[in-house]
């Protein structure tokens, strides 16, 4: 007898279980796509809001068959749910990454390279004179590079949000050469400014930045008031060199096939890891600090990339430039080496060999 009871009993409990993971499906999914709507507004902004309203009323009262006990209605709205957001997922993953937006101009070109050998020209240099965020001279260059003459790599990262999340860019050092940054970022639109959220919604494209590093760097330690740490590290000269030919793939490939950036999977660090990843001899760990960006420094030093002459908190306290960068903006000679020198003082070179 006790048998025959308990039996009901677990299928109602089991029942129970499964309404309720799928109510927490509709809530989360529900708010996935109001914010998705709501970023994109498909339909501009007041059709768009509408469709929130409908979809979230719609949502509700999906959520309210479950209080009632007839099981037809309930598969049978559970159904319609089901189909209403496997059409939103089609959407979604729809929406064309583009190329001819109306770009704000510090990510209005794409730079392009020419490679004859180990020469290496490259085309659209950003090397901005910033006086403000908005106020500064554009100028793109040409240089040429040879990777023979790589010397050195440096991570640099920069603060705005927190000790949590950093922007991640990797700077090359030559013999004879002025040093060039790469920065992966987000390739924003006249009037435009970034979004966290904005960028789970495949509001921003994915944009692969060519600069000075008096340009790209200086911008976020003197302009944005940024906290800004250089790190030189350990990477062999074969490796130096397939890394910086990794970053001129990516940007043939973005130019041929616009992607979008993402906060989460396809941001300044993840990528750079990926890059890292495919020229590395042995296979690097994954480690929440590739998330959490702000701790990229301590997963280098861990990985053995960062000279350990010094304990992390040494680190952080000598590739702290900000203290540099803000005598720099008192120099008499304001120019790119002079710059350059200012970031590396105090230092370690690590050669590339």
């Amino acid at each position: 007898m006790d048998s025959l009871k308990t039996k009901p009993m677990l299928n109602r409990l089991g029942m129970g279980l499964l309404h309720s993971l799928f109510s927490l499906f509709v809530f989360m999914t529900s708010i996935w796509f109001c914010l998705a709507i709501w970023i994109q507004q498909p339909l501009g902004q007041i059709f768009s809001y509408f469709i929130i309203i409908l979809w979230a009323i719609f949502a509700l009262s999906i959520l309210g068959i479950y209080f009632n006990k007839n099981l037809f209605t309930r598969k049978i709205d559970s159904l319609i749910y089901l189909v209403a957001f496997l059409l939103s997922l089609v959407w979604y993953f729809n929406i064309p990454a583009k190329q001819d937006r109306e770009w704000s101009p510090e990510v209005s070109r794409i730079f392009s390279y020419e490679k004859q050998g180990q020469l290496v020209t490259i085309h659209n240099v950003r090397n901005f004179d910033w006086r403000t965020a908005d106020q500064y001279d554009e100028r793109w260059e040409t240089r040429t590079y040879n990777l023979d003459d790589i010397t050195g790599v440096n991570i640099i990262t920069s603060y705005w949000m927190g000790p949590q999340i950093a922007h991640t860019l990797v700077s090359f050092n030559f013999s004879n050469q002025r040093p060039l940054v790469f920065s992966i970022e987000i390739r924003k639109e006249k009037n435009e400014s970034f979004s966290a959220i904005g960028g789970f919604f495949r509001q921003f494209e994915l944009s692969l930045i060519a600069a000075d590093e008096k340009d790209i760097v200086y911008t976020r330690s003197n302009i944005r008031g940024e906290q800004v740490y250089f790190f030189p590290v350990r990477l062999p000269k074969a490796e130096s060199q397939a890394l910086f030919e990794e970053y001129l793939s990516k940007s043939a490939d973005l130019a041929k096939h616009p992607k979008w950036y993402n906060t989460l999977t396809s941001n300044c660090t993840t990528l750079v890891f990926d890059m890292v990843q495919a020229i590395s001899a042995q296979k690097l760990p994954t480690d929440y600090r590739l998330i959490a960006s702000g701790y990229l420094p301590n997963y280098l030093y861990d990985l053995g990339a960062l000279n350990h002459q010094w304990s992390m908190h040494e680190w952080y306290e000598k590739a702290h430039v900000n203290p540099r960068t803000d005598e720099y903006a008192h120099f008499k000679y304001q120019n790119s080496a002079n710059f350059s020198k200012v970031l590396r003082l105090g230092l370690p070179e690590e050669y590339a060999k």
